[in-house]
This record gives structure tokens, C-alpha cells and sequence, in this order.
């Protein structure tokens, strides 16, 4: 009996220790959610795009094969230029590779040059044009985030009006040699994404191209019928600032993660 009321008396202490106890224990610690990184931008995706800027065609002297004159005078003509770009990219890591095509109409884009033929000094004029430039080039870069530099390389193409030969004297002509004249492209640049899917640019372009000719089917006076005009290894030079939507998400978010 002793023993039972001492066993009695124990539990009955113990259970009123026992919830002081648990208070006095310390609380776990809580740990607050980690916050997420920030999105890392992708450049991956299809994009498309408006550009303006000018060009500077140099080379563009003529030259002819039976009297030795030289329609020259207009190296580094410049003219305003602008249309559209259509391309796509593909990041991997920092590199960022990809193919993009341009086309850009000409302003003021015919040339002319006069020379003096003959003893009797009859003034001759030249005239000729390219209305239109259009490349097509691989793109390779390192993106910085939401900055990438990049450089070009490829193939170009320019229109090319008739070249016309004109007697200044009686307004006499004649025309031939229309088309497009094509050549290699290297070029770079650098650009921004500064709101979601839209980014813009700065490029500098190098277009090298052949040489152009054409015969004269009959005379001009002095000059006669089966004279060679020809061109120099024409060059163009572009400088070109556009703005680009790409299609589909513009960054990679990296999940949320908690810990406790």
C-alpha cells in the first residue's frame, strides 16, 4: 500500500512538471522561402523587325574599252536606306547562334558622271542606280544577358538600274545592263533587349561585290556600236539601327524553392 501511494504521488508531480518543461523549450527556428533568382534572358526564338541607316557605295566609277574614258567622280556616294529583317536564334549557354535576312530600298540611288570625248569635246554622261540591297548571313554572338555582340557573315545582293550612256549635246542615248549584282557579306554589331520581347540594334555591314558591264548594240556618235561599259569591283558599305520583336517567352524563370 506504501508503495502505491508513493507510485501515485510520483506521476501526479511528474505530470505537473511536465508542461512547464515544454515551455521553457526553445522553438524551432523558422526559416523564411528562398527567393527565386531573377529570369535569365533567352534570345532563342524567331524574331522580326524594321531598320533605317544609310549606305556608301564605293567603286562605282565606269569605264569603257574602245576609247579609255572613265565615268568617274562618285566613290562613296552615300544614300538613305530602310526596310524589314526576318531571322532566328538559338542561345546555348552564353553563345548565341542564328540566320537572318534583310531587304532595304535605296534612296536617291542613281549616280552620274560626265566626261568630255573627242577633239570637239561633246560631254557624255553616265548614269546607273541600285534601288535595292538584300543580304543573307549566319549570326554568332555572346549574349551578356540582355545584351549581345555579334558578327556576320554571308552573301548580298543589290538591284541594278540600266546603265545609260548620254550625248549631253543632242540628249541622244542608250541603255542596257539591268539586274542584280551579287557578292560577300561580312559584318557586327551589338544588341539590346530593353522591354520583354523587343530589342534594338547597331550594325555595320560590308558587302563586296562583281564587277558589272554591258556592250552597245549600236553608236552614239563618237562612241561606237560594240563598245564595253563596265564598273570596278563595286562595294557597299552599311550602317544600319533597327528594332526587333522575337516570338515566345523572353526569359527562363527559375523555380521558387522553400526551405524549412
Amino acid at each position: 500500500m506504501k508503495r502505491l501511494l508513493l507510485g501515485s504521488v510520483a506521476l501526479m508531480a511528474l505530470a505537473l512538471v511536465s508542461p512547464a518543461s515544454a515551455a521553457d523549450l526553445p522553438a524551432p527556428a523558422y526559416k523564411a522561402p528562398v527567393a527565386a533568382p531573377p529570369p535569365v534572358y533567352s534570345w532563342t526564338g524567331f524574331y522580326i523587325g524594321g531598320n533605317v541607316g544609310g549606305a556608301w557605295v564605293g567603286d562605282n566609277s565606269v569605264t569603257d574599252t574602245d576609247l579609255g574614258l572613265n565615268f568617274g567622280g562618285n566613290n562613296n556616294d552615300g544614300r538613305f536606306i530602310g526596310g524589314g529583317t526576318v531571322g532566328f536564334n538559338y542561345q546555348f549557354n552564353n553563345f548565341v547562334f542564328g540566320v537572318e535576312g534583310d531587304f532595304d530600298w535605296a534612296a536617291n540611288n542613281n549616280n552620274s558622271a560626265t566626261v568630255l570625248v573627242g577633239a570637239a569635246a561633246v560631254p557624255f554622261q553616265v548614269t546607273t542606280g541600285t534601288p535595292w540591297v538584300t543580304t543573307v548571313a549566319a549570326r554568332f554572338g555572346v549574349a551578356f544577358d540582355r545584351w549581345l555582340v555579334y558578327g556576320k557573315a554571308g552573301g548580298g545582293w543589290v538591284g541594278s538600274n540600266n546603265f545609260t550612256v548620254t550625248n549631253l549635246n543632242n540628249g541622244n542615248s542608250f541603255s542596257g545592263g539591268s539586274g542584280s549584282d551579287g557578292g560577300w557579306l561580312v559584318g557586327g554589331g551589338v544588341e539590346w533587349a530593353f522591354a520583354g520581347n523587343w530589342s534594338a540594334k547597331i550594325e555595320y555591314d560590308y558587302l563586296g561585290l562583281n564587277s558589272r558591264s554591258f556592250t552597245t548594240a549600236t553608236g552614239l556618235g563618237i562612241i561606237p556600236a560594240g563598245d564595253t561599259f563596265s564598273t570596278g569591283n563595286l562595294n557597299v558599305e552599311m550602317v544600319k539601327f533597327g528594332i526587333n520583336y522575337r516570338f515566345g517567352a523572353w526569359d527562363t524563370p527559375a523555380p521558387v524553392t522553400t526551405r524549412y
